[in-house]
């Protein structure tokens, strides 16, 4: 199984122990599924991680973003390239999401994200939100 995660995932997991985006984290440790990212995506996770107001609650300084972040480009499947997409009307950054599935073949994205949500599926990739997706993996260990 191959899925996207949202920025939003990667940036809840960090900021608490508890909570559906850690059990996906978790759950990916385990090898349960791959996970495809982009380069867009990796800018995007590291400029959320450095708002005043983030860095308060995960309490990372700039030496620990680095290494996160290249930890998490070495543990995920990067996709190089993708088309530029625009099926997401209210937010255009949110279709780095659908770009980088199209591109490496995922089978879901994972977002908190409405404007992603409300899409529902896209060209057979589905969009779930973290809650929902645990349930499926704990319904499908």
């Amino acid at each position: 199984m191959k899925i996207v995660l949202d920025a939003n995932i990667y940036i809840s997991s960090l900021i608490s122990t508890l909570g559906n985006p850690r059990q996906i984290i978790e759950h990916w440790d385990q090898g349960n599924f791959e996970v495809l990212i982009t380069q867009d995506i990796l800018d995007e996770v590291g400029r959320i991680l450095r708002y005043p107001r983030i860095v308060k609650r995960h309490k990372k300084d700039e030496r620990k973003i680095r290494r996160y972040l290249k930890l998490l480009s070495a543990q995920t499947t990067v996709v190089k390239r993708v088309e530029k997409l625009n099926v997401v009307t209210d937010d255009e950054s949110d279709n780095r999401y659908i770009e980088c599935a199209v591109a490496g073949r995922a089978d879901y994205i994972i977002s908190g994200d409405n404007h992603l949500l409300e899409i529902g599926e896209y060209q057979g990739i589905i969009i779930f939100s973290p809650a929902a997706f645990t349930r499926l993996l704990r319904i499908n260990p």
